[in-house]
């Protein structure tokens, strides 16, 4: 459900953007606005980093082989972390610069046909809070009660939250666009439609590093979420056999792929047999508590009272 509802959201947005990148670009070409330009490029940016998270989704599909064991899932976290950079570098630097431009040169632009840009400006808004209402339905299963920024912080799956930081920016600029546009046209001064450039640059810079540091983040490894982590120990702890948990180490392998590695407190006196029936019970048990679990290895010990660091608190 995770991946078809991230690549649904995903085709929504690439269709939207494309069509915006070329009304706006049309737009610039009539119009000669900054902002106008600033938007057109990043409804490119957009488009290609859509086109990035889908190739992103195929590579991860690829079977494991020997010199990527456990699969290549975390492709997915690779490319968007490429978007997050081509957000930054094609998107914010590009309106930084242009807007910075056209404040220093403000008297030598002049906006034509305004009321042109405005409409393709509205139009572009339709559009991209189509893609985004889309990016909202797809995600809310996943988010649950959590807050959106919360969401954004602790998913596991790439592609959400960079499709919904994407559209939301996207929806913000072209306000800011708008707003830069009409007050060019109502005061005669380009220095409105250089702020409104610029402003969409902040914005795209904002989003960008939020993304780069989430991505950096996954692409590094992430465990379990706090409530996984606490469902997965409940489990060991629910089979009888299991005196108790020593200590737990996890990691995601792709989004929706968790590997689970525990050792755990056996009985000294129990013998082999129980032991082996006890690990495949306790392994049923934990998909069970939490279905994306992957690869499970448990290894068994006596209990000795120490305890050993567990280094899987999950971070919130």
């Amino acid at each position: 459900m995770s991946a078809e509802g991230s690549k649904k959201a995903i085709v929504a947005a690439l269709v939207a953007n494309g069509g915006i990148a070329v009304a706006k670009f049309v737009g610039w070409a009539i119009t000669g606005s900054s902002s106008m330009l600033a938007e057109g490029v990043h409804s490119v940016a957009d488009t290609s980093n859509q086109a990035l998270l889908l190739l992103g989704q195929k590579r991860a599909k690829r079977d494991a082989d020997t010199l990527h064991p456990f699969g290549y899932g975390r492709a997915r976290y690779f490319y968007s972390f490429i978007v997050a950079l081509v957000i930054f570098a094609l998107g914010s630097l590009f309106a930084l610069y242009e807007g910075f431009e056209k404040l220093q040169h403000r008297h030598d632009h002049t906006l034509e046909s305004p009321y042109i840009a405005v409409a393709i400006l509205a139009v572009a808004i339709c559009l991209e809070g189509y893609s985004f209402r889309t990016a909202v339905k797809e995600s809310s299963p996943l988010k649950g009660r959590a807050s959106w920024w919360r969401f954004i912080r602790n998913s596991r799956n790439p592609e959400l939250p960079v499709v919904l930081l994407e559209d939301s920016g996207a929806l913000i600029g072209l306000v800011l666009a708008i707003i830069g546009v009409g007050l060019t046209w109502a005061t005669g001064d380009g220095l409105w439609d250089g702020l409104g450039t610029v402003s969409i640059g902040i914005l795209l810079g904002i989003i960008a590093v939020v993304l780069i540091v989430e991505m950096k983040s996954l692409l590094i490894g992430e465990g379990a979420t706090e409530a996984e982590h606490r469902a997965i120990i409940s489990a060991l702890d629910a089979e009888p056999t299991i005196e108790r948990v020593i200590h737990i180490k996890t990691q995601y392998l792709g989004p929706e792929e968790l590997l689970v590695a525990a050792k755990i407190a056996i009985p000294a006196a129990k013998h082999a047999s129980t032991i082996a029936r006890t690990i495949d019970a306790a392994e049923v048990r934990i998909r069970e508590a939490v279905p994306q679990v992957g690869p499970i290895y448990l290894e068994p010990d006596i209990d000795r009272g120490t305890d050993e660091t567990d280094a899987t608190t999950a971070e919130v």
